[in-house]
């Protein structure tokens, strides 16, 4: 009987000491979810108007003979975006899943720790990434798409729709289309429009990756704190489900003790 009220005694103590740890991660998460929703929107603005811009220039028939849009090859080529650490819940395996599932054969270019880990590559933050090394990636990508090898390439990551639920999903950067709601503004490009595109291209693909970044990251603070809440939930039912048993265990022996003394006392 002494040796359960003991062991129960460790759990105890054990579960407190990881609620404690929970609370904790939880409290950093949420104190980051402001900042991330912030970087978040802006970049996400930055990325659209570069996308419009991107879409007017395509309306131009020289640019509808651009590499960039005709393509070629036979190959995709996949940029997987997922978090710098783990203790997110299911963020990154959901975005590994959803690699494995739609694009098993596709080239992967990782960004995010856990996704360099994972496919063996050269560590690149996902959470630390500035527009310096999303440029770097961008040039990286056109030149690739501009060689005829590869028929598309897109970008993996997850998108925040609530606080919630964040899903995984794929935007194709290559070949470019223009967006159908896109009208003439009357616009007149120097030198030409091909020429503004050539050097629009890798600023929108930067862009894009640099606001694809962002948005994972603030999905996966937000996955962070609602896993941390659960986890602390948990916890906390499993040091009340303990400290009934302990309570139980510890009454238990109380009583085996008062008989052996009434007994003792009785003889």
């Amino acid at each position: 009987m002494g040796a359960d009220i003991k062991s129960l005694r460790n759990r105890i103590k054990s579960v407190k000491s990881t609620l404690h740890l929970t609370k904790a991660m939880g409290l950093v998460a949420s104190s980051k979810i402001r900042r991330a929703q912030e970087a978040r929107i802006k970049s996400a603005q930055y990325a659209d108007s570069l996308g419009s811009l991107v879409s007017v220039l395509l309306l131009s028939q020289e640019c509808a003979k651009s590499p960039y849009v005709l393509g070629g090859g036979t190959k995709e080529k996949i940029v997987v975006i997922a978090g710098d650490r783990g203790l997110a819940g299911g963020y990154n395996v959901n975005v590994f899943r959803y690699v494995r599932e739609n694009f098993p054969n596709a080239e992967i270019c990782a960004l995010g720790k856990k996704a360099c880990e994972r496919y063996g590559q050269a560590v690149r933050s996902s959470e630390k990434i500035d527009y310096t090394e999303a440029h770097a990636l961008a040039l990286e990508l056109c030149r690739d798409f501009k060689s005829g090898e590869y028929s598309r390439i897109g970008i993996v990551s997850t998108k925040y729709i609530s606080m919630i639920s964040q899903e995984p999903s794929v935007e194709w950067l290559f070949p470019l289309t223009k967006k159908e709601s896109t009208s003439s503004t009357g616009a007149i490009f120097e030198p030409d429009e091909a020429t503004i595109l050539e050097r629009a291209v890798p600023v929108y693909v930067a862009g894009v990756l640099f606001a694809a970044a962002k948005e994972g990251f603030a999905c996966e603070v937000v996955a962070r704190r609602n896993a941390m809440d659960s986890a602390g939930k948990n916890a906390t039912a499993m040091i009340d489900d303990l400290q009934l048993k302990y309570n139980r265990a510890r009454q238990g022996a109380i009583t085996q003790e008062i008989t052996e003394i009434v007994a003792g006392s009785g003889e």
